[in-house]
């Protein structure tokens, strides 16, 4: 699972990104869009156009690793951020992939 302590951070990107990229493409939007070090051991976040594909990004001591998860329908629910980057703790990150939308913490649908 993703390695959540209390000194790593989560960073998410607002805007979307093209995700056919993996490791490396995902680092240099690390550099682009959130202006942070993909190396620093901290959570990168990022969406797909739709908002129903998310890739996350991090450095795990010998290398990065990427966790994904795509929607069979719906969209993820992300907080509005007027810079284009947010930082989430980990109970909002949680919501966020459990279909929770954070701030109103309601269920993406129902089965």
């Amino acid at each position: 699972m993703l390695p959540l302590s209390g000194a790593v951070k989560i960073y998410y990107c607002r805007t979307p990104v093209n995700l056919h990229k993996s490791f490396d493409g995902l680092a240099g939007a690390v550099h682009q869009y959130l202006l942070g070090d993909p190396l620093s051991g901290h959570l990168f976040v990022f969406f797909n156009r739709t908002f129903n594909l998310v890739k996350i990004l991090y450095w795990d001591r010998d290398g990065y690793a990427v966790w994904s998860k795509r929607l069979a329908q719906g969209r993820f629910n992300i907080p509005q951020s007027a810079d284009g980057k947010i930082e989430l703790d980990s109970r909002e990150l949680y919501a966020v992939l459990s279909g929770i939308k954070p701030k109103r913490y309601y269920k993406r649908f129902s089965l």
